[in-house]
């Protein structure tokens, strides 16, 4: 409230700069929620483009899986699962956007050749190579899409609460710094103009007491007459 604060040129000062340091943050904060924005929509289109990568990817997986399974057997497809000896690595980085971290995930051993699949290429057949391929090729999309997903919450969030603060500065903490400067500035004006009406009427007065300081004694100055 305005009226909690004493009306005095030194508050005044500390109000000004206050505004001033808001104004300025209120701006920097704009131009990184609009900059967070435009990261946050090309990260959007990357994330929609990986989805729907991820939808065919795992309708081509789960197709040539019932393939093999219809050709080969379950005990193939399972003996040739269970062959496997190198699983893929995951590698969590990060990089940074406008002061967000976001992960970067590395994979190896994903993508993996005929010799590197464990089952022997006498001992499989081209229905679950395909298979293998399909599911490499799924889980390769799965890591892009937990890395554009994730970086694309912490986006989202990071723009809330910029967000947030915009509107903390803007429709809080700045209108209560302008009122209090206005409410200081009207106090001090009435004190101002108080001070001169008080000057003035001391002004007047000594005015008055030498005007009457000046002029003669007419009691003294009066002859006395002899009877």
């Amino acid at each position: 409230m305005a009226k909690d604060v004493k009306p005095t040129r030194k508050n005044l000062m500390a109000i000004e700069d206050r505004i001033d340091l808001s104004e300025r943050g209120h701006d920097t904060l704009e131009k990184k929620r609009d900059g967070l924005i435009m990261e946050f929509m090309d990260i959007l289109d990357q994330a929609q483009d990986v989805r729907s990568d991820l939808d065919s990817d795992y309708e081509r997986a789960q197709r040539t899986l019932d393939m093999a399974r219809a050709m080969e057997g379950d005990i193939a497809i399972r003996g040739a699962a269970e062959a496997l000896k190198e699983h893929p690595e995951i590698t969590l980085q990060s990089k940074n956007i406008m002061g967000v971290v976001v992960p970067q995930i590395e994979s190896t051993r994903v993508k993996k050749g005929l010799d590197q699949r464990g089952y022997g290429v006498l001992g499989s057949s081209a229905r679950i190579d395909e298979a293998a391929d399909a599911y490499e090729d799924l889980l390769e999309t799965i890591i892009l899409v937990a890395e554009v997903e994730t970086a694309m919450k912490k986006m989202l969030d990071e723009i809330e609460t910029t967000k947030r603060r915009v509107n903390a500065l803007e429709f809080t903490l700045l209108p209560t710094l302008y009122e209090n400067q206005e409410y200081i500035e009207q106090k001090l004006e009435e004190q101002e103009r108080e001070e001169i009406f008080r000057m003035k009427k001391i002004k007047d007065k000594k005015e008055r007491e030498e005007a009457e300081e000046d002029e003669p004694d007419v009691t003294e100055a009066a002859p006395i007459s002899a009877d």
